[in-house]
């Protein structure tokens, strides 16, 4: 009799992986958790007969796991069962087009999970059958397994501190870039989080959405640029410093151009395209409508918000009331209309972020400037 089937569970959830692991079990199955998709790329290394898969994980969703596992010749022939909430026919489209060999929905059902478990296990020994475990060498597997998962965490934790170390450098530039305004990192943190708000509510993929929330703090790094004299100063700009102002938004793509990483790309589309407007009044290209790249039109909207009804030098904070009646009033001139519509429509979530981050930075110094248009 040949070895337990292995089935790689994948889910950022530890109650999904506690509930799958206990019913796999009782079935005869053995089981490795993997609670991001970096953890399940190393793990299976580990002689995995089956991958259940969820769909929505932080850093890196399921179809990317999906994409990245199909693209080796030594894995692509490991069953992938895709488990999530969303069950609309273009996402399940999506992830057989990604490889995926089946799909279930959350909650779970046991017996559709033990039978296309079964079904797609039995397909693997019939196409992998020099991967069954013998019984006479189940004892040197189990050692080789465990050094090696040995091994693999040290690679899998080496690799999350990576990925969090690469956020914390970019969120530090961020604050390094507006350090003299009063509310710096609270706003960084809000705007951002409105940012993936509005993201989510576009439909846009997890990861997509993921990266607009990492990448929108950059939207003012080419403030590092701008004379302190500008920044600093207590009253309205004139003409001629309005012109310096407006040049953060080139100096922020110049430093983040070229860059090979996908957060700083789209920082730099970010950077750029803040401050272009809906009717192409807006700078430093006069990009009109869709011209502008979605996620530029969705940090104008977050940044703007967060502006007004932040306290600054030069003003008082406006109602929440206040602030979405002057967005509306923005509709089709600097904002997407269908964007606004959709940033109205998530108001319990922006107030949900608004109590969430209050108090939790320590505020600086903020340079005044003209009321008629935030520089956040």
């Amino acid at each position: 009799m040949g070895a337990p089937k292995r089935i790689l569970l994948v889910d950022d959830q530890e109650t999904m992986l506690d509930l799958l692991e206990t019913v796999l079990r009782s079935w005869g199955y053995e089981t490795e958790r993997a609670k991001d998709g970096f953890e399940a790329l190393a793990k299976v290394e580990l002689d995995i007969d089956l991958i259940i898969l969820d769909l929505e994980m932080p850093g890196m969703d399921g179809f990317e796991v999906t994409k990245q596992i199909r693209a080796s010749e030594r894995f692509r022939d490991i069953p992938i069962i895709i488990s999530t909430a969303l069950t609309n026919r273009e996402t399940r489209l999506r992830a057989v087009e990604y490889g995926a060999n089946d799909y279930i929905t959350k909650p779970v059902d046991r017996t559709e999970l033990q039978v296309r478990a079964a079904s797609l296990l039995k397909l693997k020994e019939s196409q992998d059958a020099i991967k069954r475990y013998q019984a006479e060498l189940e004892e040197k597997v189990t050692q080789r397994t465990n050094s090696l998962r040995r091994a693999l965490e040290e690679t899998v934790e080496a690799k999350r501190k990576a990925y969090e170390a690469n956020l914390e450098t970019i969120f530090r530039l961020a604050v390094a870039a507006e350090h003299k305004d009063e509310d710096t990192a609270a706003h960084i943190r809000r705007m951002s989080r409105f940012c993936a708000i509005l993201a989510r509510r576009c439909r846009l993929l997890p990861n997509e959405a993921e990266v607009i929330l990492h990448a929108s703090p950059l939207h003012d790094v080419g403030k590092l640029g701008i004379p302190d004299a500008i920044l600093r100063k207590p009253g309205s700009l004139t003409p001629e410093e309005w012109v310096v102002m407006r040049q953060h938004s080139t100096l922020g793509g110049r430093i983040l151009m070229n860059s090979s990483s996908e957060l700083l790309r789209a920082g730099h589309s970010i950077a750029l395209t803040h401050h272009e407007k809906w009717d192409g009044s807006g700078y430093p290209k006069g990009l009109r409508g869709e011209e502008i790249p979605l996620q530029g039109r969705i940090c104008a909207i977050a940044d703007v918000f967060d502006a007004l009804t932040s306290e600054r030098p030069y003003k008082k904070a406006f109602s929440n009331e206040k602030a979405f009646e002057i967005l509306e009033e923005g509709k089709g001139k600097h904002f997407d209309p269908e964007l606004i519509d959709k940033f109205v429509d998530s108001t319990d979530e922006v107030i949900a972020v608004q109590q969430e981050i209050a108090g939790q930075t320590q505020k600086t110094t903020e340079p005044a400037e003209d009321n008629t248009e935030p520089k956040a």
